[in-house]
């Protein structure tokens, strides 16, 4: 960075002015020779003053510059148009820190107007600038400890200079099926399988098959076939009930496996052209991007990508194959949907198909399930 000058030196002879220069002490640090009487040297800047004073009969002209010296030069040059780049960065950094829109995505339009209203609570609307990531989350938990009976699950996402904010209503156990006298019933045709009785009157055996809707406990209490009084039925029963699944499994898949492998990428996207600061690509990748520089106007946009290797495998599978992963995936299909209490008994296959580049199977399954509706008792 120590400024320096490149010299070009016209004379009968040359080097005796270079011995000029060193009996000065002058240092030299590079020296360049073009012809006989002419040469080319690069020395301290704080030297040309004296080359000056010692020159006599020499030409001596500056061709270069080096160093502080040069820098000054070239910003004094593009002075205008370095500070309208830099006014402009300046401008973009400013704007990107700012919210443009905060959109809440829910289908409900009261949950969505009170998350808006909340979130602007605490400046987080148009034209405010954005919260780092320690705000968010504390202002996300706020809003959570405040409406526990509302709202289940927050998510603010930033992207760009906008907030996507995403959010899941509490769903709280329908207690209007709850009544003050009720019945317990079968809520689907099954056999009947286990009765928890905390209440009531069983009118079911276990075994016998009961349609939907049938009273299983009921809230009426009978002494010599009157009803002498009116409760609420309270109990748990459970039923085998069945299920038709139909799966499609192909011979040929694929299954996406990721890899430790990370990295975070810069990309400069302009228009539809992306111009990737990175070497070492992955062939497969994962990505998550975040922008983070974006003009308002200009289509140009600074993206980071944090990205993950993944690796595609291929499966060529024979029938016998197939048919077990069709199994399981019905199997699986069937579990989603039951909770811990419940379970498959057992399952067959009606019917199997071969294809071309599938099997197709019908399972009817056999579950141990969870059968427990209300009826309310009208009247007294």
């Amino acid at each position: 960075m120590t400024s320096k000058v490149k010299l070009n030196v016209k004379g009968k002879n040359t080097e005796r002015f270079i011995k000029r220069l060193k009996s000065n002490d002058i240092d030299i640090l590079k020296i360049e020779y073009i012809k006989y009487n002419e040469i080319n040297i690069i020395i301290y800047k704080k030297d040309y003053e004296k080359i000056l004073n010692i020159k006599t009969i020499y030409d001596v002209n500056i061709v270069d510059i080096y160093g502080i010296i040069k820098i000054g030069e070239v910003i004094n040059i593009y002075k205008y148009l370095i500070f309208f780049i830099l006014l402009g960065i300046s401008i973009l950094i400013f704007l990107s820190n700012v919210i443009f829109n905060v959109e809440v995505i829910h289908n409900d339009k009261d949950l969505r107007n009170l998350i808006i209203n909340e979130l602007e609570n605490y400046d987080i609307k148009k034209y405010k600038f954005k919260k780092n990531y320690n705000e968010i989350q504390n202002i996300k938990n706020e809003i959570l400890n405040k409406y526990q009976d509302k709202i289940e699950w927050l998510e603010i996402e930033e992207k760009g200079t906008s907030y996507i904010v995403r959010v899941e209503p509490r769903i709280i156990p329908n207690n209007e099926e709850s009544y003050e006298k009720q019945n317990i019933i079968a809520s689907k045709s099954a056999v009947l399988k286990k009765i928890i009785l905390e209440s009531g009157e069983v009118l079911k055996n276990i075994n016998t098959y009961v349609f939907e809707g049938d009273v299983i406990i009921s809230g009426n209490i009978y002494l010599n076939d009157e009803i002498k009084d009116t409760i609420k039925a309270e109990g748990t029963i459970y039923g085998e009930v069945w299920y038709n699944v139909k799966v499609e499994y192909p011979y040929i898949y694929s299954e996406i496996k990721e890899t430790n492998n990370y990295q975070d990428v810069y990309f400069l996207k302009f228009l539809n052209k992306e111009f990737e600061f990175n070497l070492n690509k992955f062939n497969e990748k994962k990505v998550e991007e975040q922008i983070i520089l974006k003009h308002t106007i200009l289509p140009i946009c600074l993206v980071r990508q944090h990205q993950q290797e993944i690796e595609t495998e291929s499966f060529v599978l024979t029938s016998e194959e197939a048919y077990n992963l069709a199994i399981n995936k019905g199997i699986s299909k069937i579990n989603e949907t039951l909770d811990n209490d419940e379970k498959i008994i057992d399952y067959k296959v009606l019917n199997y198909n071969v294809e071309e580049d599938k099997v197709i199977l019908d399972i009817f399954f056999t579950v141990y399930e969870n059968i427990t509706g209300y009826s309310k008792i009208e009247g007294e």
